[in-house]
């Protein structure tokens, strides 16, 4: 008996630490896809600007910052695109359309890659979003015109639709404790893309996040390969994701992500003029506007991962906290005079973004395991849907909107949004108190432990339920004592599925 247990630990530590480096997989491929937007939104409309007037240019897509501004390159904008004033309407078109093009890609495919996921299982989506996302990255690389940047920019969206959604699943799957899981999902990327352009010019980002991106794959392949025999066997079969989108709860969890993504996605394309014609702000004042959104976002993730962990039954009240501070931030965005100023609100904006994110991403998980099967690529292909809306409509509509009824107003129509939507997170305060159905406990005691996962999970809650017999009192049947096990371990069992 003591040599089994060795055994079993030594197979535990392992299998943990299996899943701590899938970890740092699905993370890097979260962080790719952010990256590769923060890459290509100061770079994409100097391409654009060069490929129109490309006579300046030392390259065909050398930055074209110098002759705009009359500062040469130090003035190039690091973190936000220089859209053009309204003047270049057909310029400011072209740029809305590029961007919005992969969440146009993502909101088309990720019914369609949620269902896949559920069915194949994680690995493999996976590693297939891997593929297309380096595929897109060398695209952007050596592209040279706006038809091979629109295809790389559409390759990134079909890419992040299976990556996103698979990596996020995975670790919903692999992780049920709230606060490791919300860490991983609300890490915000870098500004590595601006200040890479800055000093290596316009190639050197997508090499790198291409590189990047090759070893991820490969280190997926090593720690889970795809085609492994049983990767699949241990799946049940998911809910069908038309059947969550009627969810109430899982469709107010949608509706608060896309309603609370809605200010960043339309100020994105809009906050640059904006800055330049009522303030007379420089370049590197445009440049820099976004970049101490950086830390509150990260406090934000701290704040919101330590309350959940003290007080788990208020992860409706995070998330409609963090509405309200980016409804309030939004209508304050106008008021602003100066550089100094507008840095407040747009802080305030990414901190709720924080709050509402790390606080509702996990609710998905939990909603799908009290409530369906604990298959997770439907429910988050969902969130990412309710990502895309915003993000899709930002670049067009966004500057449509200005330009017929104000900055002002834009912003004042998205606070009011957020602000009039957080009450309806109230719907989610009775969610905690929520028990697995009996037909997945049922499936629990009826069947053993199908793989090493499985097994370990399994192992892990009798170790919780209770102390370790005598070897005496050891049965000889091990499924015998497997469900005696489960069935004695009635409310650690369900840990997995209760914040509490």
């Amino acid at each position: 008996a003591a040599l089994g247990l060795d055994g079993g630990s030594r197979w535990a530590r392992a299998a943990r630490r299996q899943r701590r480096l899938l970890l740092v997989v699905v993370c890097v491929a979260l962080l790719l896809d952010n990256m590769l937007y923060m890459v290509i939104v100061p770079i994409i409309p100097d391409y654009i600007a060069a490929m129109r007037g490309g006579g300046d240019a030392a390259g065909p897509f050398a930055p074209a910052g110098g002759n705009e501004s009359g500062g040469g390159g130090g003035n190039r904008s690091l973190l936000r695109p220089r859209y053009p004033p309204a003047a270049g309407g057909n310029e400011d078109v072209q740029i809305g359309v590029l961007f919005a093009s992969k969440a146009m890609l993502q909101l088309l495919v990720n019914p369609l890659s949620g269902t896949l996921i559920d069915r194949v299982g994680y690995e493999a989506p996976l590693l297939a979003g891997l593929a297309v996302m380096f595929l897109s990255t060398a695209t952007f690389a050596f592209a040279e015109n706006y038809a091979t940047l629109f295809a790389a920019r559409s390759l990134q969206g079909l890419g992040s639709a299976f990556a996103d959604t698979a990596g996020i699943a995975l670790i919903a799957d692999r992780y049920a404790e709230e606060p490791a899981r919300s860490r991983a999902l609300a890490w915000p990327p870098p500004p590595f893309g601006g200040v890479l352009y800055e000093f290596a010019g316009k190639r050197v980002p997508f090499l790198v996040l291409a590189c990047v991106c090759l070893l991820d794959g490969l280190l997926l392949l090593a720690l889970a390969p795809p085609c492994a025999a049983g990767a699949r066997a241990n799946m049940p079969v998911g809910t069908p994701i038309h059947r969550l989108m009627v969810d109430p709860y899982i469709a107010v969890v949608a509706g608060a992500l896309a309603t609370c993504n809605i200010p960043l996605a339309f100020l994105e394309p809009t906050i640059a003029n904006w800055m330049k014609e009522s303030m007379g702000a420089s370049e590197w004042e445009v440049g820099l506007t976004w970049l101490p959104a950086f830390f509150p976002h990260v406090l934000g993730v701290y704040v919101t991962v330590r309350l959940a962990a003290a007080y788990p039954h208020l992860q409706w009240f995070y998330g409609a906290l963090g509405m309200a501070v980016i409804g309030a931030s939004s209508c304050l965005v106008p008021a602003c005079r100066n550089f100094g100023q507008v840095i407040v609100p747009l802080c305030g904006i990414c901190f709720g973004i924080a709050l509402v994110d790390t606080a509702l991403l996990p609710t998905l998980a939990f909603l799908v395991d009290v409530r369906h099967v604990s298959v997770y690529g439907s429910v988050y292909a969902i969130a990412d849907i309710s990502y895309s809306v915003a993000y899709a409509l930002g670049p067009i509509v966004a500057g449509q909107i200005v330009h017929t009824m104000g900055f002002a107003q834009l912003n004042l129509g998205m606070g009011l949004a957020n602000v009039l939507y957080a009450p309806v997170l109230l719907f989610l305060k009775n969610v905690c108190q929520m028990k697995p159905s009996h037909s997945e406990r049922n499936i629990l005691l009826e069947e053993g432990p199908k793989g090493l996962y499985d097994t370990i999970k399994m192992e892990e809650r009798k170790g919780v339920g209770k102390t370790l017999r005598p070897a005496g009192e050891m049965e000889e049947n091990g499924m015998d004592s497997y469900r005696r096990d489960l069935t004695g371990v009635s409310e650690e069992d369900s840990s997995d599925y209760e914040y509490s």
